[in-house]
């Protein structure tokens, strides 16, 4: 496994691979779980080689005591990473990748960016847009790997791709889940026991809000899901949201031929949990 600091290094030595070496590339900001393995296990069997970047992007993060506290553990990574035979490892720090400015840059990404995270959390996006942009120009990947849980995030990031003529394939992977139906996060480590116990809640909401969404008005179902976290003493609900998968507006009501899904955003004490399931 080779592992790069420095853009000129990686970037000399994919320019020397053969052309028709297909490149896949999976972002991640470290803090390595089984749901990161399954998207390199994805790209491994997809492409001749695959690069894994690790970096804790500051642009995106809106609290910087967030940024502080977000689980860093690049020696842990770089083990896990060896032991499921990555190929490529990119772990540059905040002043190689910003060339000494750490600023976002803006983007338009058609209206995606103000709905459901773009509402709590003022400029993310934006730092999401400059980072996996500089990522896709450093690595030149002929595919990139996201999983569903960011969904949002995974649409601009397909709109990012399609208004700046990116030639890289975005691949959609399955949220990771735990055997109690958590979503895997790297942010799952800082909870207590308490809180830990307690997240499942999250998606047996969203599955019970699935089969209501069968039944009853979006409204209803909304009303149901903030009653339901009006009741839980551990969980704090910020958002549920049911909406268009591509526009990823707020639907107030169904509409035929309109592709729903569920998203939330959930504190644990400090800590943000998000989740989301297709309707």
């Amino acid at each position: 496994m080779d592992v790069f600091y420095k853009n000129k290094t990686i970037e000399a030595f994919l320019n020397s691979l053969d052309t028709n070496i297909s490149v896949g590339f999976v972002p991640t900001m470290g803090a390595l779980h089984k749901g990161h393995i399954s998207l390199i296990e994805q790209a491994k069997s997809e492409n001749n080689i695959v690069v894994v970047s690790i970096f804790v992007n500051p642009t995106q993060f809106d609290k910087e005591e967030d940024l502080i506290k977000y689980p860093k553990d690049l020696k842990k990574d770089l083990e896990l990473l060896n032991s499921i035979n990555c190929d490529i490892v990119y772990a540059p720090d905040a002043l190689e990748i910003y060339n000494n400015k750490i600023k976002s840059k803006s983007f338009n990404f058609d209206g995606l960016e103000h709905q459901m995270e773009g509402k709590h959390r003022k400029g993310h996006f934006d730092g999401v847009g400059t980072i996996v942009k500089k990522l896709f120009e450093i690595v030149k990947p002929k595919r990139a790997y996201f999983g569903e849980k960011d969904f949002q995030q995974l649409q601009i990031i397909k709109k990012l791709v399609e208004k700046h003529h990116l030639p890289v394939q975005i691949i959609p992977c399955a949220i990771y889940r735990e055997d109690d139906g958590l979503a895997m996060s790297s942010r799952n480590t800082r909870l207590t026991s308490t809180q830990r116990e307690e997240a499942p809640f999250i998606f047996q909401t969203l599955k019970t809000a699935k089969e209501k969404f069968k039944l009853e008005s979006i409204s209803t179902v909304i009303k149901w899901v903030e009653k339901q976290f009006n009741a839980n003493s551990i969980l704090k609900l910020e958002y549920f949201e049911i909406a268009n998968e591509t526009t990823l507006i707020s639907a107030n009501r169904k509409r035929k031929g309109n592709n729903y899904r569920a998203y939330i955003a959930v504190f644990a004490g400090e800590i943000r949990l998000i989740d989301n399931l297709a309707l």
